[in-house]
């Protein structure tokens, strides 16, 4: 993907260069329908020359530059994802464009499956560490600069903006999880004897973003930190059937919740 034409649009029309990018995952958008991103610059994804357009129920497509909670802030208002057949460049192109553009960090969030039996849907996870389920990764291939061909991802997921985080849920009275994201490519749920299999190798959580996000993110060098909303538990755990319209209203029903855990984190960030 070319990122230079992108890139140029975003330097010519953002208001500045925001310190933290915040990514919206299904049905934790409501952040971007708030008057701090109302009274912001909007820049439709459609508008960047090679962004396609967005498809996913739950995901407005867009980027927000705004003032939120005292800090210099870009909101983005959906993701694309490897199972919609976007390749992994275009998957992964924000990452690229934080890190030309000088934000110092990005905080992930998504819709997760609860697969740690003692989690409750509703609740949210602080993302420790993941495990790339996906089959292949968007490092492959020739390497980008200013990034190392191989760079280490031991602590992928900054420990101190972790820390921040719990800070912030323990200010607000919240119960936060911790624990092990893991991804794969979808866009069926997963079946129960893979949920079982997946807690066997150690996660807590599965989705179908992030990751490949993750890797970019930390290649360009920006720090990151990750929330999954547990919006469904994973097949099998219980005997319900999963669609997405549940996992949509679920992420809705967390939402404030969510809002006011950013809110928390954005106010008291230290970068």
């Amino acid at each position: 993907m070319q990122l230079q034409p992108a890139l140029h649009i975003l330097k010519s029309r953002a208001p500045f260069i925001p310190e933290l990018a915040i990514v919206l995952g299904s049905g934790l958008g409501g952040l971007a329908e708030s008057a701090e991103a109302k009274a912001g610059t909007s820049i439709s994804f459609t508008e960047l020359p090679g962004f396609p357009e967005q498809s996913v129920a739950g995901h407005s497509g867009k980027l927000m530059f705004c003032e939120f909670e005292g800090r210099k802030v870009v909101l983005q208002a959906g993701r694309f994802h490897y199972y919609e057949g976007h390749p992994l460049d275009v998957v992964t192109a924000p990452m690229r464009l934080y890190g030309r553009l000088g934000v110092r960090a990005v905080l992930h969030t998504n819709a997760a499956g609860a697969i740690n039996p003692d989690f409750h849907v509703g609740e949210l996870m602080v993302i420790s560490d993941h495990i790339n389920f996906m089959g292949t990764n968007p490092l492959i291939g020739p390497n980008v600069p200013p990034g190392p061909r191989f760079h280490d991802m031991t602590t992928a997921y900054d420990k101190p903006l972790r820390q921040q985080l719990h800070a912030a849920a323990s200010a607000i009275n919240m119960r936060l999880q911790e624990g092990t994201y893991i991804a794969v490519t979808g866009p069926n749920y997963e079946s129960p004897a893979e949920i079982r299999a997946f807690r066997i190798l150690g996660a807590d959580a599965v989705g179908m973003s992030t990751v490949p996000e993750v890797l970019v993110a930390r290649h360009e060098g920006l720090r990151v930190a990750g929330i999954s909303g547990l919006c469904n538990m994973g097949a099998g755990i219980l005997p319900v059937t999963l669609t997405h319209e549940d996992v949509l209203a679920a992420g809705a029903a967390a939402a404030k919740g969510f809002e006011a855990l950013v809110r928390k984190f954005v106010k008291d960030l230290t970068l």
